[in-house]
């Protein structure tokens, strides 16, 4: 059993390295942008991927209180997104209003002359 058990742990290791680099790679794209839909979307997988890594840690080290908080991470990490999704949609909403009124006079102007 000690064989499998030092491939397991191997394994786990590997994944938790891997996971760390592409949680490197989604922090560059949420900083980097272009548009504020890559950030929410890059903002979200780095959530995930710090769930699953908490996981492979309560397996790794054999505590089961890490997947209690795993649990608590991925209920604040949905209502997180779920909140700045909010806040974009209104920014965006507000901005679109605004455009509206500020074409709105032009327009008219342009039908009267």
């Amino acid at each position: 059993m000690n064989g499998l058990e030092n491939a397991y742990e191997a394994v786990f290791t590997a994944a938790l390295i891997f996971l760390g680099f592409m949680l490197l790679l989604c922090l560059i794209r949420a900083v980097r942008g272009p548009r504020v839909a890559d950030r929410l979307v890059a903002v979200n997988m780095m959530g995930t991927m710090v769930m699953v890594m908490i996981a492979i840690l309560a397996l790794l080290l054999q505590e089961g209180y890490l997947v209690d908080i795993c649990i608590i991470y991925a209920m604040i990490s949905f209502l997180a997104v779920i909140v700045l999704t909010k806040v974009y949609m209104g920014v965006y909403q507000e901005t679109r209003k605004k455009d509206r009124k500020k074409d709105t006079p032009e327009e008219e102007n342009a039908h009267e002359s």
